[in-house]
């Protein structure tokens, strides 16, 4: 079995359009969610919150011509690929296009807009508003095929639609996909763009935050007042190599991928099930062959819903038997939905280099009802620690943990 190692990171949210603005905002301890005024348009919505990730700006080289297949979430992706590969130094590498690159990467849906030209056919019975890139905008597939596209990549491509794991799939997957010999690099990660309709969806469950007037106080995962989520965007980009490739060419390392684990509930298609989740959490650490002893800090999903924070904070004490120090970047950047997996996994290895990890914020006073852990509050915590754990969980029931070793 081969090594798999980091050598690029890029991440675009919420907190910044780099990942040197994302650090610096965890670091003020203040979240991104604002309150919306075009969601008020929309009649029996009742969340008026998101975190968009607004500074991040299109660059000047994308054309019309290079943009003709791109939604949102297409250049989301392909812009933080291109970063990632530009900080892995092969940008422009032949490695990307001999075959030997592939691309691992998944959004929750592709641009939702378009989905409207498709409905103005049916209603106007006139094929008007559908051109030649209005699938390829809105296939679950385009994040993983526009970077293919962008970049030449000619080998394994692996789209991750997994709603809420898609970027910890694609990173999983990745791993595996070098681990077992069938590529030496590859660019993993997630996205999602920010559409109202995603926002509709889960504040039909009940499970939006609904504290409109001050946004700044939400939301709040684990703590016992907590009233929802917050549907945020952005993209996450991981490229992963081979060890002793990376090695060779001198490229800096940022960590390696030691295990991952991912399970399926088989139990209902929205309500996470605490025993599922533990399974992934342990498969992970049974590829990583290693103890749970040895895992200093969880990132955790943390959407600051009711039935999600219960689930996963007792499946994981059920896992570490102790209190684990825990935190949800989710209380800063919302849920990014697609991209959280890879975002969180980005801002985990980064502060695990730092040596301190964000607190949750607006977590005040802890639920009963969520496992016995260190749930790190109020302000960062400095823990010297080699080995970090990120987990994600997704409706249908999909759980993933990824296990990263810092210094290699």
């Amino acid at each position: 079995m081969k090594r798999v190692v980091i050598t690029g990171m890029s991440q675009i949210s919420p907190l910044g359009a780099n990942r040197e603005e994302a650090f610096e905002k965890l670091l003020s301890l203040k979240n991104c969610v604002k309150y919306m005024p075009d969601l008020e348009q929309y009649t029996r919505l009742n969340t008026k919150l998101a975190a968009p990730a607004d500074k991040f700006v299109i660059p000047s080289h994308y054309n019309r011509k290079t943009l003709r297949t791109m939604g949102r979430v297409g250049v989301l992706s392909v812009v933080s690929a291109e970063e990632a590969l530009k900080d892995a130094g092969l940008l422009g590498d032949e490695i990307i296009t001999n075959g030997q690159t592939g691309v691992s990467y998944g959004s929750s849906t592709g641009s939702l807009d378009t989905l409207i030209d498709f409905y103005s056919m049916m209603v106007d019975k006139e094929v008007k508003g559908v051109t030649s890139g209005s699938y390829v905008k809105m296939m679950a597939q385009t994040s993983c095929v526009n970077i293919s596209l962008y970049f030449k990549t000619t080998g394994r491509i692996i789209p991750t639609s997994t709603a809420c794991t898609s970027g910890s799939m694609g990173i999983g997957y990745a791993y595996e996909a070098i681990k077992n010999g069938y590529q030496t690099v590859m660019i993993a990660g997630g996205a999602d763009e920010l559409h109202p309709t995603q926002i509709a969806i889960f504040d039909t469950l009940y499970a939006t935050s609904q504290k409109n007037s001050t946004p700044e106080l939400t939301p709040s995962p684990f703590d016992k007042n907590r009233d929802g989520l917050v549907i945020g965007e952005g993209a996450g980009t991981m490229i992963l190599e081979e060890y002793e490739h990376a090695k060779k060419r001198g490229a800096k390392i940022y960590g390696e991928i030691i295990g991952f684990g991912t399970s399926t509930d088989g139990t209902h298609i929205t309500s996470p099930n605490r025993d599922k989740m533990k399974s992934a959490l342990e498969l992970a650490l049974k590829d990583a062959d290693i103890s749970s002893d040895k895992i200093d800090y969880v990132n955790a999903h943390g959407t600051a819903t009711i039935q999600g924070d219960v689930a996963e904070t007792n499946a994981t004490y059920d896992v570490f038997k102790r209190a684990i120090p825990i935190s949800s970047i989710k209380s800063y950047t919302g849920h990014t939905l697609g991209a959280c997996g890879a975002v969180e996994a980005i801002l985990t290895l980064d502060m695990a280099h730092k040596g301190w990890f964000c607190p949750t914020i607006n977590l005040n006073n802890v639920d009963d009802e969520c496992g016995k852990l260190d749930y790190i509050k109020s302000q960062g915590r400095e823990i010297n620690t080699n080995i970090v754990m990120s987990n994600n969980f997704a409706f249908g029931g999909i759980n993933t943990s990824l296990i990263f070793k810092v210094h290699i």
